[in-house]
């Protein structure tokens, strides 16, 4: 089968698209047909060497968290799907993604793939929408009536957590580029604030009960951002690389996410998509092999939005 790959460690010159060999499913475990995969900033780190130490790699490898695809043969003491099932998934960092034409899942973090829009498209869900869920939901437990600023909302997981968080009837303040104003507004966002004109801290009139951190700002931005957070409000961040600053005297909580797949989860994001409840965005698609390009473009600051990479077709 057709894959990219990197062998080595480094910039995106060592990803390679070749032939390897069509690989089987273990116990538990199911071949999918790939549809598509996508490109994440986190494939990047990991194929450039930096993330080493949380996951380690046996190389060679194949980038690709992201999946949607067709089952196309189950090992041994798998139950709930059948070959010819349309799923999707995020699989786990330290195996063989979906970058290829063929990959091995868990059968138990697979969700059925939505139905109302392209099974290509669908790669868009996973990983980000499971960002924005865990991040509202598990970490922030956000509920209706209250206030919620998404700092970095223009981005993939940013879009989700704006449509979320206002489903959820929460009050939601994005801070964002020009270009990505009218679609914030569209995806529920009461105001939208513009980082590149505005100090967001002096633009928020109101303390907010969470505080969503996407983007890469400093620790003095964060820490200014976050005195905006009510006394017992919650601050999460994506960027781990930075801790989200707490306050224990005012009970604010910092976390940092770290995402999970989660089966039970990845559903009810399906289900919403299929309700009309959740907008699936995606600014490209490009072909497998042309995934080393993304990679490169991403390196020079060219790439905004979900990329799906779409595996050749049979």
């Amino acid at each position: 089968m057709k894959a990219v790959v990197f062998h080595e460690y480094g910039d995106p010159d060592v990803l390679r698209y070749e032939d390897v060999d069509t690989p089987t499913p273990g116990a538990g475990q199911v071949r999918v047909r790939v549809a598509a995969t996508t490109f994440n900033g986190v494939d990047a780190n990991i194929r450039a060497g930096f993330m080493q130490e949380p996951m380690p790699l046996t190389l060679p490898h194949i980038p690709g968290l992201d999946v949607a695809g067709t089952v196309d043969a189950l090992g041994d003491d798998v139950r709930g799907l059948e070959v010819g099932d349309q799923v999707i998934g995020f699989l786990p960092f330290v195996a063989d993604g979906a970058s290829a034409e063929y990959v091995i899942a868990p059968a138990d973090g697979l969700a059925p793939a939505p139905t109302t829009i392209p099974l290509g498209d669908a790669a868009a869900l996973p990983l980000v929408g499971l960002t924005a869920w865990q991040a509202l939901f598990e970490h922030a437990r956000l509920t209706a009536g209250q206030r919620i600023l998404i700092v970095g909302a223009g981005g993939a997981v940013g879009g989700y957590a704006v449509q979320l968080a206002k489903a959820a009837g929460a009050h939601v303040s994005a801070t964002a580029s020009p270009r990505s104003r009218e679609q914030l507004t569209e995806q529920g966002a009461d105001e939208v604030i513009d980082h590149t004109t505005t100090e967001v801290a002096d633009a928020v009139d109101e303390p907010v009960d969470v505080l969503l951190n996407l983007a890469p700002i400093t620790p003095e931005q964060f820490a200014t951002l976050a005195r905006r957070v009510r006394d017992g409000g919650v601050v999460v961040s994506t960027t781990v690389w930075m801790p989200a600053p707490a306050d224990e005297q005012r009970g604010v909580r910092g976390i940092d996410l770290f995402v999970r797949s989660d089966a039970a989860q990845l559903a009810e994001l399906v289900a919403r998509v299929d309700r009309g409840e959740l907008t699936v965005d995606i600014a490209e698609r490009v072909a497998l092999g042309d995934l080393p390009s993304i990679h490169r473009r991403a390196a020079d600051g060219d790439v905004a939005g979900k990329v799906v990479v779409l595996a050749p077709t049979a």
